[in-house]
């Protein structure tokens, strides 16, 4: 499976002065597939380490930070001779035990020399708990699912691919068709590895769908596991709420929909656990399109959206003939699809962060905002044949953005 990350490992190995990385993402995206991968194609030799339930890697750095020492009992633990010309050092599940992701700080110090890979699906969650960050001595790389191109070269359309890396508008909207039914099958199966796997080796919607549901049980027994209990039940009421807050007309995340009388303060933690889990991200809306657009959030003002197109259709009980053939009844839902699947390639394919915009009276709200460099972009959001917008219009208009 090609994932774009790897260029960016190939890059990060390579780099002169490089530091340990760290991947950041929510379960099951393939950060433990992407390291092993990128040592068996990229290095000699792979020492892989995991730290979930892993009682002697605990007590070895329990035992201190010298690196010749950790660097004995890693050999010891793997059975591999560790060497810094030729080893990757692969650290899975780091936030299992604090101190080996600590211990990066002192490897970049003191033995800069090894490559040496970390990833962890709770790492925001890791903060909390007061675990100490090797912050400065790090480089981070965050995983996110297949985005639409990935899904292209993964389901053997490379040449597709290609078309939207050239921007040739008018040879891509000569393929039109083939694009929107490959559009279709990606709002349906999504970008989550294992079920782009499944499809490819069954061609079976249903199949897919039974590893989605199955995705989102697994999702919801780590709410129980890793989360304070006392907040367990709203992170529950916050994450099934998603698809009926996108099914609105107005997208804005509204407290009183969960539960009549609720606030802001009853949810704001419950949510925070979400977003540092990687199952959540918030859009937030900018008071005014000037660059920094962090430096304009209004934060009482936010869209809530998952992590996976694929994901939320399933939590929607979507089924595969309703997309792929349409429906009237499915216009509303299609266009929460269409804005997942947008952010989805913002974040993951443009690396962008993303906000929307409303006028004070929220007459005309514009989808989405990026920044590039200088410039603010707005990006409306249509999944219906008719692509004119009187709210872009009425942006474009009063801001004259560059683009």
């Amino acid at each position: 499976m090609d994932r774009h990350a790897m260029k960016r490992l190939q890059a990060w190995k390579g780099e002169r002065n490089r530091k340990p990385l760290i991947i950041r993402g929510a379960r099951q995206v393939g950060k433990t597939w992407l390291m092993k991968e990128f040592g068996r194609i990229s290095c000699r030799n792979v020492a892989y380490v995991n730290f979930d339930n892993n009682p002697r890697m605990q007590s070895v750095f329990d035992g201190g930070y010298d690196t010749a020492r950790l660097i004995s009992a890693l050999q010891i633990e793997t059975g591999v001779r560790i060497t810094p010309e030729d080893t990757l050092i692969i650290f899975d599940e780091v936030q299992e035990v604090p101190k080996a992701l600590t211990s990066l700080k002192y490897f970049n110090e003191n033995a800069p020399e090894y490559a040496i890979v970390a990833a962890g699906s709770l790492l925001g969650v890791a903060l909390h708990e007061g675990t100490s960050f090797p912050v400065g001595k790090a480089d981070f790389l965050d995983l996110y699912p297949l985005n639409f191109r990935e899904f292209l070269n993964a389901t053997g359309h490379e040449q597709l691919n290609e078309l939207i890396g050239k921007r040739d508008v008018a040879l891509i909207t000569s393929f039109r068709e083939t694009y929107i039914d490959l559009l279709k099958q990606y709002y349906y199966i999504g970008g989550m590895p294992e079920v782009v796997t499944t499809y490819l080796e069954t061609q079976d919607f249903e199949a897919v769908r039974r590893i989605q549901k199955n995705l989102l049980t697994f999702y919801d027994q780590d709410f129980s596991k890793h989360a304070p209990v006392e907040i367990v039940p709203r992170m529950r009421m916050i994450w099934n709420a998603v698809p009926t807050q996108l099914a609105k007309e107005n997208r804005k995340f509204v407290y009183g929909q969960i539960r009549e009388g609720s606030r802001a303060k009853d949810f704001e933690l419950a949510i925070q656990w979400l977003e540092d889990c990687g199952l959540l991200t918030k859009v937030y809306r900018i008071t005014k399109p000037d660059v920094p657009l962090n430096a304009y959030m209004d934060t009482r003002s936010f869209k809530l959206y998952v992590l996976d197109v694929g994901l939320l259709g399933a939590m929607g009980d979507l089924d595969a003939r309703t997309l792929i053939e349409g429906s009237s009844i499915f216009e509303e839902f299609k266009g929460s699809l269409t804005e997942q699947y947008v952010l989805q390639q913002l974040i993951s394919d443009l690396g962008l962060r993303a906000f929307y915009h409303t006028t004070e009276n929220s007459t005309g709200e514009v989808d989405f905002l990026v920044q590039r460099g200088p410039n603010v972009i707005p990006v409306e959001v249509k999944a219906a044949e008719n692509l004119k917008s009187r709210s872009l219009r009425a942006y474009c208009d009063r801001y004259a953005p560059a683009y």
